[in-house]
């Protein structure tokens, strides 16, 4: 396998925000969102067998008092790897929970049933729409989330017409609508997290709010957090 970095951090995103956490960032992805803060995984990396990144989460997850038992595989998009399924496996023999992170546009299906699948739809905005694909509806069920990143107005109404029409809160454990957040370079604006939150309210949506919560905690251009 091809990894960017491996490292122990608090859980910024989703319904396990704020819990320990071990990351395990894979190299590559296929997609070129426009508001990407991970353009740093796109190349390069190291690699690792399978069993010297279960060594090294290993060490990480045990390295304290208590042992931390949930890993997120993440990337650049990990499904790209075809180790990425047979790590998993792994992980979830040793007991830990095992989430991954993942752009949507590759089959979600071909990943252990017990991982937590968190799978993206990408927004217009993004640069990459009509990329999800449309099987892993099917391929999701109670335990796992789908995410929006959102950047503007037309982002939001794409995001709420694709939750309803699929009626996406009956399918999975949650619905995540996500603000991107500002550029540290300038790069890119961002949305206010408040337009966000008012525009959910209004519209009574069964979705959850996501802020990006290490970006709050570190500098948001910080790797390995």
């Amino acid at each position: 396998m091809v990894i960017t970095e491996i490292f122990k951090s608090i859980q910024g995103e989703g319904t396990r925000a704020g819990l320990p956490c071990i990351f395990v960032r894979l190299t590559g992805c296929n997609l070129r969102c426009t508001w990407c803060d991970t353009v740093y995984a796109f190349h390069g990396g190291t690699k690792y067998t399978v069993d010297e990144v279960l060594d090294r989460v290993g060490s990480l997850a045990n390295n304290g008092p208590r042992e931390i038992s949930l890993v997120e595989i993440t990337g650049g998009e990990p499904l790209l790897q075809p180790e990425t399924s047979a790590l998993a496996e792994r992980l979830l023999a040793s007991r830990y929970t095992v989430m991954i992170e993942t752009s949507g546009q590759r089959f979600v299906g071909v990943l252990p049933r017990e991982v937590i699948k968190i799978v993206d739809v990408k927004c217009p905005d993004s640069g990459e729409p009509d990329t999800f694909d449309m099987a892993n509806l099917a391929a999701v069920d109670e335990k796992d989330e789908i995410k929006f990143v959102i950047s503007s107005r037309r982002d939001y109404d794409f995001a709420r017409e694709f939750t309803e029409r699929h009626r996406l809160a009956e399918r999975v454990h949650e619905v995540l609508f996500s603000p991107v957040f500002p550029d540290p370079s300038g790069a890119w604006a961002g949305l206010n997290a408040r337009d966000l939150a008012e525009w959910i309210l209004a519209d009574r949506l069964p979705v959850r709010l996501g802020l990006q919560l290490h970006k709050f905690i570190w500098d948001p251009a910080m790797k390995g957090v």
